[in-house]
């Protein structure tokens, strides 16, 4: 969320970064916004004054019934009482116009950062990188979902029997296969210093607001009513939520958590042929990683996350390339993402398979979450996170760029996880 202080001084800034993301009708939310920041300051003020005034009414009254002015002292209680009444009324108004004025900011994405470019959708998103040999199969190559049952690995029929389309069961060496991949990439985000935490796979209103998936405007989340409880999209949001209403010192940076969790998501309106087996799931396996950092190295602890799923990426050697989002790509709390997809031979097509996002201060003002800096000031902490990885789409791209006539092969460094080097 937007702090309404930044708003108030670079109006200009902020208009020209939703431009960035063709936020429609920018202008008039930004005024409204003003308009009942002015209106809730102007109403503290008044507040303010009259609970000082009251205050001060109440001494002299005790002064007068102790001086024995008992009729002076009666006047000054009807002062007193009237007092109370207009600051009920305006407590009533400025509670108003903070629910109005937070309704307004959580309408508001961030602001991208000067990097970004203006754009209107992923066909506009800047390739700054790419690596890997993207193999020949032949003309015999299979996507993953046929390569899933011809060798009884994933079993989407059975999954949409037990739940629905979107619930994949995993079987044998697939089942296989997924746990080594959770547990190579915590092993290497652990030994890249990230510590490994493990956290609820539902949470709170509080929680999904602190990190911006709620008010969930597109209906992306399973919400169970009776308890009032999300399933977590992803675990970005319970891992950062850890740290909520936290103040930290300047010492404890960086702050760097890793963990795994499934993600649930609606994904409601997704239909066609994109969407066939693992490529678009309600419910799939993730490792993340998170990071609080100092605002001063955020940006460097960002490029330090893209290094690192470079290095995964390099050890399955998987064909990959790095996208800078565009304004109208980029997700509602980020102020810059590299999205990274692999290529999918068999389907000819790039697959995202990981996203490293700097939120700045966004998340931060949402979470409470600051530190205290060196003149002993609190200011907000910048939140940063990145899958290492999504698997998913990673296990797609293992069956189809690793198959061969006689099986698919295990990328060499997940051999020592699975226990088997072939598919077949």
């Amino acid at each position: 969320m937007l702090q309404v202080q930044f708003i108030r001084e670079h109006k200009e800034v902020v208009l020209e970064g939703l431009a960035k993301r063709n936020f429609s009708d920018a202008e008039t939310i930004i005024e409204q916004v003003l308009t009942a920041d002015e209106k809730r300051r102007a109403t503290q003020v008044s507040l303010d004054n009259i609970l000082a005034e009251s205050n001060k009414m109440s001494k002299e009254i005790g002064a007068f019934f102790k001086s024995g002015e008992i009729q002076k002292a009666n006047i000054l209680k009807e002062k007193t009482g009237q007092l109370k009444e207009e600051s009920k009324t305006l407590s009533e108004q400025l509670n108003n116009y903070v629910d109005t004025l937070q309704n307004l900011l959580f309408q508001i994405p961030n602001i991208p950062h000067a990097s970004v470019k203006a754009g209107n959708s992923e066909e506009d998103n800047e390739q700054i990188f790419s690596e890997g040999t993207i193999p020949d199969l032949g003309k015999n190559a299979l996507p993953h979902w046929e390569l899933a049952k011809k060798y009884d690995i994933i079993d989407f029929e059975l999954g949409n029997k037990i739940t629905g389309a979107g619930f994949p069961v995993y079987k044998g060496k697939g089942a296989k296969l997924q746990r080594a991949l959770i547990n190579y990439f915590l092993d290497k985000n652990t030994k890249a210093g990230y510590t490994e935490v493990q956290v609820p796979h539902l949470v709170n209103e509080a929680s999904g607001i602190a990190t911006g998936q709620l008010p969930d405007k597109e209906g992306q989340m399973y919400h169970c009513p009776e308890d009032d409880l999300y399933l977590i999209p992803t675990a970005e949001v319970p891992i950062t939520n850890m740290f909520r209403g936290n103040l930290v010192q300047e010492a404890d940076f960086p702050i760097t958590c890793t963990g795994y969790t499934p993600c649930f998501r609606r994904e409601a309106g997704s239909y066609g042929a994109h969407v066939r087996g693992l490529n678009r799931l309600h419910q799939f396996d993730k490792v993340e990683i998170v990071r609080i950092e100092h605002p001063e190295n955020s940006y460097k602890a960002l490029n330090g996350m893209v290094a690192h799923i470079k290095d995964i990426l390099r050890e399955l050697k998987l064909p990959y390339r790095i996208l800078r989002l565009c304004g109208g790509d980029t997700g509602f709390t980020a102020a810059l993402t590299f999205d990274f997809e692999l290529f999918s031979t068999a389907q000819d097509r790039w697959l995202e398979i990981s996203s490293a996002s700097n939120f700045e201060t966004f998340q931060a003002n949402r979470l409470k979450l600051r530190f205290k800096n060196k003149d002993g000031k609190s200011e907000l902490a910048h939140t940063l996170n990145g899958s290492a990885l999504a698997l998913p789409r990673v296990l797609a791209g293992i069956l189809e760029n690793y198959q061969t006539e006689q099986g698919i092969q295990i990328p060499d460094v997940l051999i020592p996880y699975t226990g088997f080097s072939t598919i077949d």
